[in-house]
């Protein structure tokens, strides 16, 4: 991200401790509003995770509405209504904030713009790349993919879905010249950051059990 002058200090362009806590100051951390956003950011990896990991311990939803694959559709369409709520929590708390004059200019609008493009770029293809239950965690209710997905955008990224999602919002947050939307982007960021750290090693795992199947036939 490529910050305004102001927030920047001789040719090195060095962050300025004095700018960033300038920055910070436009933000009411106590807001209901920021409050919300922040617990909606929070809450929905942890709820997938969670969910998954039960799931692919008991099958219990599987048994439920009869089959993995329903099973699945409907945790996936919980995550997408989970996300709107996230992304309607993320838009008010900015609406209720301050916006920052320095980036309430064209560039910062069509830098933020710009990035938003190429984050929904990120997400749609990834979408397009690993199907309906492979994004919403097929693998954890037994729905495994033949073959690990290295075409575009996985070919140029580890995890796009989730930094195409980070950079929708960092985009998002730009257009509005909104401190608080850079904090809660952040927030974002290091939500994902935590969710990668757990479902990289227990997806790996579940895909060995898998070729130790295969190989014990």
């Amino acid at each position: 991200m490529i910050l305004p002058d102001f927030l920047c200090t001789g040719g090195e362009k060095k962050v300025d401790v004095t700018a960033m806590a300038r920055l910070f100051s436009y933000v009411d951390v106590t807001d209901s509003g920021f409050i919300a956003a922040v617990l909606a950011i929070a809450f929905n990896p942890l709820f997938w995770n969670v969910v998954a990991r039960w799931e692919h311990k008991t099958r219990a939803l599987s048994r439920v509405f009869g089959s993995p694959h329903a099973a699945c559709y409907c945790l996936g369409a919980v995550i997408l209504m989970l996300n709107c709520v996230r992304s309607h929590c993320f838009t008010e708390a900015m609406k209720s904030q301050p916006k920052l004059e320095g980036l309430d200019c064209h560039w910062a609008y069509y830098s933020g713009l710009a990035i938003l493009s190429v984050g929904t770029l990120f997400v749609i293809s990834s979408f397009l790349a690993l199907g309906f239950t492979g994004t919403f965690l097929g693998d954890y209710f037994g729905i495994l993919m033949e073959a690990k997905v290295t075409s575009f955008p996985f070919s140029v990224l580890d995890n796009p879905m989730y930094w195409g999602s980070t950079a929708v919002y960092l985009g998002w947050a730009l257009m509005h010249a909104s401190p608080a939307g850079l904090l809660l982007t952040a927030v974002v960021a290091i939500s994902y950051t935590i969710a990668m750290l757990y479902e990289g090693p227990f997806t790996e795992e579940i895909y060995r059990q898998k070729q130790k199947g295969v190989k014990n036939k």
